[in-house]
């Protein structure tokens, strides 16, 4: 990199650790950096903090293909060097609209607007908008790839740090935000982009809310839950299902027809002189699973902290409640217990019925699980919580026994899209020395071993 190109990058990332850490503007740098975008043909408002990255690629259509991956570690051989400098300017702009310090009093359309840059900033990782703030699950990052050439740093290890981060500055705009009063407009309220901290909100303050601001609330959680459920039955129709039932003869349509082996089973019919293959009998794929009636009971810790797994739970289980042959019985605990069975099937209900709350008990919630699990053989306990809990030793003997009566104890530590959340050392070192291993992780991890178990 040349001389000017290494001053102007430098004054550029300059400008953006001067604007992090203090909110006053320095002259000097600002006026540097207005001269540096200008000349290499980037808008002013690239550095306006005030300026959504939306509003910018709505002026300037050809900037988006250059945010999407813009922060994914290259290798520093071949790099154009005069790029540097822009991209210094671009990642400068990402970072202030996310980091840069709130106002006091956060409204429904900067709430939205931050949300919206915090998604550019999660493409310009390498992942998809609400991935790293635990929201809506999606694909593993395109940002991941190992540690590169020429020393670039590994993304995969940087991204587990940076995910709980985004999702307390949310969780604080949220808090800074007049909630109530936002709700009970409809025009405000309309603004709202659902996410994780703005639906743990939801779900603590629900009972305080009434008329036009609960009816909002309501919407805004169904409309989350909406779109949690089309990723998560997406996932659990891509997990693999039961072994092949060769007890059940094949359906004779032509979508299952075996052609291979019919060609192989009537080769005695080849006519050379014809050229043609004469078929006795046509040879089907048999597809039917074997499927038992099984039984889920999941039992959930809704603390606070756990709100996440809550939710992606709760439309886990009405998902798996729809499945032929599968009966779902879901739990929710924190110092009292509460069977959510009768509503599984509707997520929305679900949630609407909980009370998070701060204490754990795990006791009160196996009271209400053991009476439950009537065959043993047929029957899987998912057990969703951190695990610090109140009466740990009790609590422990209980599930060791759950898993020697012969049904199956999966203990879950998170089952956030991204895989975050912390376990009780003490539980997680039992559970594998009980042979069943706490699972954690991003949730298609669980989803894989529910499918498996229900469906084979």
């Amino acid at each position: 990199m040349t001389d000017a190109e290494d001053n102007r990058r430098q004054v550029l990332y300059w400008r953006l650790l001067a604007r992090l850490f203090d909110t006053d503007e320095q002259a000097t740098l600002e006026s540097a950096s207005v001269a540096v975008v200008e000349d290499i043909g980037l808008p002013a408002a690239v550095l306006d903090p005030n300026v959504a990255v939306d509003s910018i690629v709505q002026r300037h259509p050809e900037l988006a293909a250059e945010f999407d991956g813009l922060m994914v570690p290259e290798a520093e051989d071949g790099r154009d060097k005069a790029a540097e400098v822009r991209r210094a300017a671009l990642v400068s702009k990402v970072l202030l609209n996310v980091f840069a310090q709130a106002p006091s009093t956060v409204t429904a359309g900067q709430l939205s607007a931050w949300q919206a840059d915090a998604g550019w900033f999660e493409r310009a990782l390498g992942c998809r908008p609400g991935e790293l703030r635990g929201g809506r699950p999606g694909g593993a990052p395109t940002g991941l790839g190992g540690t590169g050439g020429g020393g670039a740093p590994d993304l995969s290890t940087l991204l587990p740090g940076i995910g709980p981060e985004l999702g307390a500055i949310e969780a604080d705009l949220v808090k800074r935000m007049h909630l109530r009063e936002v709700l009970a407009d409809p025009a405000l309220a309309a603004k709202l982009s659902p996410s994780m901290s703005l639906i743990e909100q939801l779900l603590r303050d629900k009972d305080n809310l009434s008329g036009v601001a609960l009816a909002n609330a309501k919407s805004l959680i169904r409309r989350y839950v909406d779109e949690i459920a089309e990723v998560l039955r997406t996932q659990v129709e891509k997990a693999s299902t039961g072994k092949v039932d060769r007890s059940v003869p094949p359906k004779r349509v032509f979508r299952n027809l075996d052609l291979d082996r019919t060609i192989w089973k009537n080769l005695t019919n080849w006519s050379p002189e014809e050229e043609r293959l004469y078929v006795d009998r046509l040879y089907y794929k048999q597809t039917a699973k074997k499927t038992t009636p099984q039984r889920l009971i999941a039992v959930v810790d809704q603390s606070g902290s756990m709100v996440d797994s809550m939710v992606n739970c709760a439309v886990l289980a009405s998902i798996f409640a729809g499945l032929p042959k599968v009966d779902v019985h879901l739990i929710a605990y924190d110092t009292q217990a509460l069977d959510l069975t009768p509503w599984v099937h509707d997520p929305f209900e679900t949630l609407l019925r909980t009370n998070l709350g701060g204490g754990n008990d795990g006791m009160v919630a196996m009271a209400l699980t053991q009476p439950k699990i009537a065959e043993p053989a047929n029957t899987v306990v998912v057990w969703i919580s951190d695990f610090y809990e109140t009466r740990v030793e009790q609590l422990f003997e209980s599930m060791a026994a759950i898993h020697r009566s012969g049904a199956k104890f999966i203990p879950v530590g998170s089952v956030t899209s991204a895989g975050r959340g912390s376990v009780n050392p003490w539980f997680r070192e039992r559970f594998k020395d009980l042979g069943t291993p706490v699972i954690s992780g991003h949730i298609t991890k669980l989803v894989h071993e529910l499918k498996t178990f229900l469906t084979s």
